[in-house]
């Protein structure tokens, strides 16, 4: 078993697995997506974006064609091989937990997934 993901790399690893996107963008994907329970202040969202780029979890990439210019140039993030790895692991163990909650008949009221 892996170590958990800390819990705003997780959001931000899923932020940016349907393609790249900007810091900005990337807050505003986990703020909605959270339906405002996790809110990525600027100082966390840059420090993960650091470390998660150390891991060689994402990279920088460059910015499509279409990106929006005003506010000057963007960087925009994302997600490597070994991150979408990283990724499947986090979804595959949060899944054990529902697996074994639904077992116990605790979520029955919850859609399936």
């Amino acid at each position: 078993m892996t170590d958990p993901l800390k819990a705003h790399w997780f959001q931000i690893l899923l932020a940016v697995a349907d393609g790249p996107l900007h810091g900005t963008a990337i807050m505003e994907d986990v703020l909605a997506r959270t339906d405002g329970g996790m809110k990525l202040w600027p100082g966390t969202l840059y420090g993960s974006l650091g470390d998660l780029e150390g891991r060689g979890w994402i990279r920088e990439v460059a910015a499509p064609p279409d990106a929006p210019t005003e506010g000057g140039t963007r960087r925009f993030y994302g997600i490597t091989e070994p991150g979408r790895d990283a990724l499947r692991s986090e979804v595959e163990r949060l899944a054990s937990f529902i697996r074994v909650a639904r077992a116990k008949r605790v979520a029955d009221d919850l859609e399936p997934v």
